[in-house]
């Protein structure tokens, strides 16, 4: 028996990009009427879009972005230094901090599942709250 937890891929979760078509909608009474209401709302539905496309997958040894079918990037937990969740009530964003780069990603998955999975794999990374400032 295995050690190494599976492969798992987090569910979508529309939450954020319904969140800022709704925000988008509450600036049309705004005296700049209608740009700041499309342009925000615009942004909720290409949110909504990324939800429907991209996937997350916690393998082995390395988070894996998919678009579809296609994998766009593999981040290796080897290479994390850091990561903390902002807003996950939301959700809001994740951020992660490799050897090479920092990477902040819309949470367009179940926060839940994401913790969870994050926790289990690269968990010591966490940055506590009130080390972040």
């Amino acid at each position: 028996m295995s050690s190494t937890p599976e492969s798992v891929t987090l569910k979508p979760d529309v939450r954020l990009p319904l969140l800022v078509v709704a925000f988008g909608l509450a600036l049309l009474p705004l005296p700049l009427s209608p740009w700041p209401t499309v342009v925000v709302v615009l942004f909720g539905v290409f949110l909504l879009i990324q939800t429907a496309s991209l996937r997350l997958e916690f393998e082995e040894k390395a988070l894996i972005v998919w678009q579809n079918s296609r994998e766009l990037r593999r981040f290796p937990y080897g290479q994390w230094l850091t990561w903390r969740l902002f807003a996950p009530w939301l959700p809001g964003l994740l951020y992660f901090r490799e050897t090479q780069s920092i990477h902040f990603l819309p949470i367009l998955f179940s926060p839940k599942q994401l913790r969870e999975q994050l926790e289990l794999r690269v968990g010591a990374l966490e940055v506590p709250a009130s080390n972040a400032d």
